[in-house]
């Protein structure tokens, strides 16, 4: 059988996945055998997660967080919102979201038997509070909040979001898969110091350089991680909080090397640089004509012809578009201004 050659990065220009750290690649590979799923039985990569986690309370400003390093973030915000509908006591619960909520929130609406109950947008395309207060009511288990948006890369107004939600005596969740490992560098509003989230995602395998899988669920106590726990009557560990049970130790592990090699000043200067590139490519495109959404996040949002978005697709640019169609660049670690000068040099071409 001819042997597959996996995706090159050089023209990839609307993922969320990167190129991972050389010490995650190399601890995912250390630790690929061994289960974070029992505990009891694979004590070292047990203490190696506690210690990832720790980490990621740290950029959060969180002090002592609960949590786990789960498959991605639909896996955490499932979890979060189980977290919710358990704790709750309601025959008829719901949730309340931001339309740019991930779709991962429909999934779990769907699995977890809850109403999700979507608010419209503001003009800067970031959640429309007065409408999401709105929607909350006696049954609403949790409010949702997204920092890093994954169309147009907007944030939320979490501490608002959060009243809301103790309110109505809620849990508050934040969704920050992507933005996590970037705002800590900037000046928003947006983890456990700002606001008193109960729960969020964030992802080391985005912006943190893991290797995938490698999410993240925290939480602000043992006692909200309680909800999600089962008997596991054959292993060592007597019980279980994650949904998936097994789970390779090699994102675990990456994320710890990532973490141990890039916080804080090497996640700070990829901030930085990915969201001057941003910027280039935001005045580069809006210098020739087009309708472009200024970007908060490193990633940019572009009115462009659907021929010429074809095109370009034809020319083995990975690229993909909003839901209202627009193009969507993210300004990964491995985007470099190289591969954007010649990105707008081929869309110069097909004016």
């Amino acid at each position: 059988m001819q042997r597959a050659t996996p995706q090159e990065f050089s023209r990839v220009l609307s993922s969320m996945c990167t190129e991972p750290h050389p010490d995650a690649r190399a601890a995912a590979e250390r630790f690929l055998a061994t289960n974070p799923g029992d505990p009891g039985t694979y004590e070292t990569i047990a203490d190696i997660e506690r210690e990832v986690v720790a980490q990621l309370g740290e950029m959060v400003s969180l002090p002592e967080p609960a949590g786990y390093v789960t498959s991605g973030g639909s896996e955490a915000n499932i979890q979060a919102l189980r977290i919710a509908r358990n704790r709750a006591n309601t025959d008829d619960p719901n949730v309340v979201a931001p339309a740019s909520a991930h779709f991962s929130f429909h999934k779990a609406a769907g699995m977890l038997g809850l109403e999700l109950r979507t608010a419209p947008l503001d003009d800067e395309r970031r959640a429309n509070t007065t409408a999401m207060a709105e929607l909350a009511d006696e049954d609403t288990v949790a409010v949702v909040g997204v920092a890093g948006t994954t169309e147009h890369g907007r944030v939320d107004p979490i501490p608002e979001i959060a009243t809301i939600a103790d309110e109505a005596g809620a849990l508050c969740h934040v969704d920050a898969a992507w933005g996590g490992f970037h705002l800590p560098f900037t000046d928003h509003e947006w983890d456990f110091a700002d606001a008193p989230i109960d729960t969020m995602t964030i992802d080391p395998h985005k912006l943190g350089r893991a290797v995938v899988p490698a999410g993240g669920l925290l939480a602000r106590s043992d006692e909200l991680l309680d909800a999600l726990a089962v008997e596991t009557p054959y292993l060592e560990s007597r019980s279980q909080a994650t949904l998936t049970g097994t789970r390779s130790g090699a994102g675990v592990a990456s994320a710890r090397a990532a973490l141990d090699a890039l916080w804080p000043d090497g996640y700070r200067d990829q901030a930085e640089r990915g969201q001057a590139n941003a910027d280039w490519l935001a005045a580069a495109l809006d210098e020739r004509g087009y309708s472009v959404v200024e970007p908060e996040l490193p990633l940019v949002a572009a009115e462009i012809p659907g021929t010429t978005f074809e095109a370009l697709r034809e020319m083995n640019w990975r690229i993909s578009r909003t839901g209202n169609g627009a193009l969507r660049v993210v300004c990964m670690p491995h985007v470099t201004r190289e591969m954007l000068r010649a990105f707008v040099d081929d869309l110069d071409r097909l004016k």
